[in-house]
């Protein structure tokens, strides 16, 4: 399966096919004529399938590799001088490439690290995990970490190419599975009520992953037409953060160890409907619909924390714009708003 993003001069191709991975060279070739390949993964990931890539690409190219930890603490914005020294050391130049082979923390730090060097050189994404998979790889949006909060400093950068292998799933601890199935749902709440129906009907994901590359190809083409009429983020694709306003909040306030961001974002999703239909603007019966289909896949429904202690957090998020908070509504599944306040619409409600 193979679409196009189409967004003038950085248009590029989304290709789904399980197996690409055992011939990458031939498609990263097409596209990349330069002399160099740096590959950024981390050390789950690379032990897996980073030598093997490597192998193929150094048929035709000079090609290094940077193996960071795994897990979100990569992301903070005090390591990026030792990748940048590091790409340094390969002889990186503005004609070669970065490829990002891993799930959505490789993707970001490696599309930001992309987006930076030597103001900006091409990379490639090759998403592992089913959360990067259907959502972080494509886009364009890159970033890192601060102390303050999750992807606070960021780029728009979009990549040369996303090659994405369902294959690799079959590697992915079940946490992870969870992680990515916060976000496929979220894709048929805001824009596609068959699709969350469809969600609702199998029983787990080992049912769901036998029509995987249909799966993720439909939120990957719900996330392309959002992004092209969308670029920069202020308007339609606000809604790709259904449920992110107060999931953000959550994985702060954990410190990004509890829960994954995709779980978190399966409780902000449960949580602001509540609150929404508390207050007349959802439909009454939506959160529990939700509910319903996150149990199929073992997603977390509620998180231990009181409302006002997500509040400083919220109040650093990105979606803070002009002093007025844009949280993202559904009217009903499949048909969703943004509803503009302060922070007055959270304390009205303890649902978290």
């Amino acid at each position: 399966m193979k679409m196009r993003v189409n967004l003038e001069k950085d248009s590029y191709d989304i290709v789904i096919e399980k197996g690409i991975l055992d011939h990458a060279l031939s498609s990263i070739s097409s596209l990349f004529e330069g002399e160099r390949i740096v590959i950024i993964s981390d050390d789950n990931v690379y032990p897996l399938y980073g030598e093997k890539l490597k192998k193929q690409l150094s048929e035709k190219y000079t090609v290094g590799e940077i193996v960071i930890p795994h897990g979100e603490p990569s992301k903070q914005f005090d390591h990026l001088p030792e990748l940048y020294s590091k790409l340094l050391a390969y002889h990186m130049t503005r004609t070669d490439l970065i490829i990002a082979l891993g799930g959505g923390v490789v993707g970001d730090l490696a599309g930001f690290v992309a987006a930076t060097f030597l103001r900006g050189i091409k990379f490639i994404q090759i998403p592992t995990s089913l959360l990067a998979q259907v959502d972080s790889s494509v886009g364009g949006k890159v970033a890192v970490d601060v102390p303050e909060g999750k992807n606070l400093v960021g780029a728009f950068k979009h990549p040369l190419l996303v090659l994405i292998d369902p294959l690799t799933l079959k590697t992915l601890d079940p946490h992870f599975i969870k992680d990515g199935m916060g976000e496929v749902i979220k894709y048929g709440c805001i824009k596609d009520e068959a699709f969350f129906e469809r969600m609702a009907n199998y029983e787990n994901f080992d049912a769901l992953y036998e029509d995987i590359d249909e799966i993720i190809y439909r939120c990957v083409d719900i996330k392309r037409d959002v992004v092209e009429k969308d670029l920069f983020d202020f308007g339609d694709r606000l809604c790709l953060n259904f449920g992110h306003t107060i999931g953000h909040a959550i994985e702060q306030h954990y410190h990004y160890e509890k829960y994954s961001h995709g779980e978190a974002v399966a409780i902000g999703m449960v949580a602001i409907t509540r609150i929404a239909e508390e207050q007349g603007l959802t439909k009454k019966g939506t959160a529990d619909r939700i509910v319903e289909v996150l149990r199929h896949y073992d997603l977390p429904l509620k998180a231990d924390v009181n409302t006002k202690e997500l509040l400083e957090a919220i109040s650093h998020d990105k979606k803070n714009i002009n002093k007025s908070f844009s949280f993202v509504l559904l009217k009903d599944i499949g048909d969703y708003f943004i509803h503009k306040d302060e922070n007055t619409f959270i304390l009205t409600s303890e649902v978290v």
